[in-house]
């Protein structure tokens, strides 16, 4: 059997040379390239791997979403999106045009979203790359915008997030405008999350960090899998997560998702790679432990979760939001949002409906902060009866202690205490059906 000389194989090498790199650069996108949203096309711009797609994701009925998702998995996970504050019809698209100008606009014309470039160049190409990063570079390769340096809720590996970049929670599961939390590294170097006054987005309270001030210069995410901040020095200051998960053989992401915590996930490429992990997203570590002891202290605001309702983690580790007694979901499909009360409220006419009125009583569950009026010491009985005949009462927390709280709507930084201490909440309701239909004098 003969064998090739290694001067044979050279010159081998260096006639497929062109090819492979005409391989690579085909994947690139051309000026004057678009995609377009319609229900019965699935076209997108795929990264050369094909792990990562670029182009519209239906949202809801006939709306869609200018996103980048991971493209080889039947979940086709969203990583970022362009316009979740104002979803697109059919007929949208996207174009790189002919000047180098990368524009999303509606089905009438109208543009919605554009991407915003920095440096003087322009842009010559855009490519949808295996790392999950889209750019818009110009003729000598240089990236004039990118992805990763617009980030949304989520980042992946190779990603950096330098100072005063933030991701922002979407406001719910399949609602891709933004919501109540924000992560940030923060100018003096700190890491946060925080609370937002939404639907604004300037910061209310800060409910995790890594208290690094002065220190923090950018934060890292790896492909061996973690995720750290690291200082001036270049040595890591402190590790937000470590799994040792390889990219190699592991989809991977992190996301500040809607519930206010940052989660990191992993998902097999293959089966044989799995490591008795389904093939699925597994969750590997998040921050902070428990958001609903984290978010307790703030002035203003509704705390982990909406106003009227408390938090507590099920077995998962996920807050779970409830309503209290006597009280239902604002909205159904998000219970995060907060509970109504669903009865009519007692009137202010000297207590004369009192006896219309019954305390219902949750144990461990108190809602901090908001009290307009304490009573200490006094029996638990007196609570009860100040509370039934105080017509801005909605809530009194009593504890073992003898001390009483007074609440009025709406309650916030509701939370269900981890270790027993002997607080109740004594939620005040009316009675069966009666008098449902507010009385008019």
């Amino acid at each position: 059997m003969a064998f090739a000389s290694p001067y044979s194989l050279c010159l081998i090498l260096l006639f497929l040379l062109p090819v492979c790199v005409l391989a690579q650069t085909s994947q690139n996108i051309t000026l004057g390239s678009s995609l377009t949203a319609a229900l019965d096309i699935n076209d997108s711009w795929k990264s050369p791997s094909g792990d990562f797609a670029f182009g519209f994701q239906q949202i809801g009925a006939g709306m869609f979403l200018l996103a980048i998702w991971f493209d080889k998995i039947p979940e086709k996970t969203i990583i970022w999106s362009a316009n979740g504050e104002n979803l697109v019809q059919r007929g949208s698209t996207i174009r790189l045009t002919r000047d180098g100008q990368f524009r999303l606009n509606d089905s009438q014309g109208k543009q919605v979203w554009a991407a915003d470039l920095v440096g003087s160049g322009t842009v010559s190409y855009a490519a949808m790359l295996d790392s999950g990063n889209f750019v818009l570079a110009s003729q000598d390769s240089i990236n004039l915008w990118e992805s990763f340096d617009q980030p949304t809720d989520t980042i992946l590996p190779t990603q950096i997030l330098n100072v005063g970049s933030s991701l922002i929670a979407r406001y719910s599961e399949m609602n891709y405008s933004s919501g109540r939390f924000l992560m940030q590294l923060q100018s003096n170097g700190n890491l946060v999350l925080s609370t937002l006054h939404f639907p604004l987005l300037s910061l209310n309270t800060d409910y995790w960090s890594t208290n690094t001030t002065g220190s923090g210069v950018q934060v890292i995410f790896d492909l061996s899998g973690s995720i750290y901040l690291k200082a001036k020095d270049e040595s890591i200051l402190t590790n937000i997560t470590s799994i040792g998960a390889s990219s190699s053989n592991f989809y991977q992401r992190a996301i500040l998702e809607y519930d206010g915590v940052f989660r990191q996930y992993v998902y097999p490429k293959n089966d044989s790679v799995a490591d008795g992990r389904p093939m699925a997203w597994s969750l590997q570590s998040h921050v902070p432990d428990n958001i609903c002891m984290n978010i307790t202290t703030q002035n203003t605001g509704s705390g982990a979760c909406g106003f009227n309702s408390y938090c507590h983690l099920g077995n998962d580790q996920r807050p779970i939001c409830t309503c209290p007694p006597g009280y239902s979901p604002l909205d159904p499909d998000n219970k995060m949002m907060g509970c109504k009360q669903a009865f009519v409220p007692q009137e202010c006419d000297g207590g004369q409906d009192a006896g219309l009125f019954d305390i219902r009583e949750l144990s461990n569950v108190n809602w901090w902060g908001g009290d307009y009026e304490y009573f200490n010491p006094v029996s638990e009985d007196w609570c009860r009866q100040r509370c039934l005949t105080d017509c801005f009462c909605a809530v009194a927390i009593y504890n073992t202690a003898s001390e009483c709280w007074m609440k009025k709507i709406p309650l916030s930084n509701g939370v269900q205490l981890n270790n027993y201490d002997g607080t109740k909440a004594l939620v005040k309701i009316r009675k069966g059906n009666s008098t449902r239909v507010r009385r008019h004098m």
